[in-house]
């Protein structure tokens, strides 16, 4: 099979434009919600722009085949045959990829399906993989697939990670240390800074005056129960935005601690925004490495919000940027990074960010400017 290497566009002068092309192979797209779904959506975003490129990724609703295009961006979403602990694995795949006339082909892992369906395409072109994170909690499942991992990286020409840390405490990536780059994620500033003020207005009229936010799958690593428990001792609300296989056990669990009045869950919100906006703090409460990045954090910031969140050797800390800027409160935030597992320590972070500075939101946003700017 040959690969193109460019594909020759003409200019409005006339004159012959060469683009190199690329292939994302992802898990899912938006509008399906997740922090990798959200960065390869801002990265093929920024990347149209010099580059040729496509997006096949599983969908999300059913066994057929769809192509659309979005934003100018050719996707398609591949039927899925199954689902096997959460990770979709669709025969669809593996045709689209050997079809591909890509002179590189860029994973986003953890994805098993996808590396599968690379491998058996064939295709010759380059390999770029993006390592979002390791495969942490199925342990079986990754004593299955490791060698198939291992082959990948063996054959991929480089391996963006998010941050050093996470290649020094992941148990794949020290063994591929020369082949790793680290490029932290970024985001579209101006995408969060133009809220709907009216939305924003109902929104804290709704939920108001104290609100603490969390946006994220519900899942086991987001550790979104330590934070349904510390409202015991915040006076505000809670709203959780996400859905997932712990709904019923996180409403549980807020009934149990006797907060179910002041903890909102929202399912099927469209735009996050709003409610970055309107939130008077952020909590990042995740409690595994399986949270890489923490891009929701990023996003926060852009909305000018103070973050709290929890230490962990896998989320990248972003309130060393923060406090690069206002070097005035270092002392405070340094004190607002939380533990794994221990509400009480949550609950003193949230307090004292709620009570955060006016100042502290162009803080924030400034801090994120700086961030994005430097990627």
């Amino acid at each position: 099979m040959e690969t193109a290497v460019v594909k020759e566009r003409p200019t409005s002068s006339g004159r012959i434009e060469s683009k190199l092309r690329v292939l994302h192979v992802g898990k899912y797209y938006p509008p399906h919600p997740g922090g990798m779904e959200s960065h390869l959506e801002a990265l093929c975003g920024e990347l149209k722009r010099s580059i040729d490129l496509e997006i096949v990724v599983a969908t999300s609703n059913g066994l057929g085949t769809s192509v659309e295009l979005l934003n100018g961006e050719r996707v398609t979403r591949a039927g899925r045959l199954f689902n096997l602990r959460s990770a979709p694995f669709c025969p669809q795949m593996v045709r689209k990829i050997r079809a591909s006339k890509a002179a590189l082909v860029h994973i986003h892992l953890p994805n098993p399906g996808a590396v599968l369906a690379y491998l058996a395409s064939g295709h010759r072109g380059r390999l770029v993989i993006t390592y979002h994170s390791d495969i942490v909690r199925q342990k079986v499942l990754s004593r299955v697939l490791d060698p198939i991992l291992q082959h990948a990286l063996n054959r991929a020409d480089a391996i963006i990670v998010s941050s050093s840390n996470y290649i020094k405490s992941s148990y794949v990536l020290p063994f591929y240390q020369n082949k790793c780059r680290v490029i932290p994620f970024g985001i579209p500033l101006d995408h969060f800074q133009r809220p709907d003020a009216v939305e924003v207005a109902r929104l804290r009229h709704l939920y108001g005056p104290r609100i603490v936010l969390g946006v994220g799958r519900l899942v086991y690593y987001k550790g979104f129960e330590h934070l349904i428990e510390a409202m015991n001792f915040i006076q505000g609300r809670l709203v959780i935005v996400g859905h997932g296989p712990l709904h019923n056990a996180l409403q549980q669990k807020a009934e149990s601690c006797g907060v179910s009045e002041r903890v909102t869950f929202l399912t099927d919100v469209q735009d996050v925004r709003p409610y970055y906006h309107a939130a008077d703090v952020f909590a990042l409460s995740s409690v595994a490495r399986s949270e890489a990045f923490g891009i929701v954090q990023l996003e926060a910031m852009a909305c000018g919000k103070p973050v709290v969140n929890t230490r962990l050797d896998s989320v990248y800390r972003l309130f060393h940027l923060m406090v690069y800027l206002e070097s005035q409160y270092r002392r405070q935030i340094r004190k607002k990074w939380a533990k794994p597992s221990t509400p009480c320590l949550v609950t003193r972070c949230v307090v004292r960010r709620t009570g955060a500075p006016a100042s502290y939101a162009s803080s924030s946003i400034s801090a994120c400017r700086e961030w994005c700017g430097r990627l």
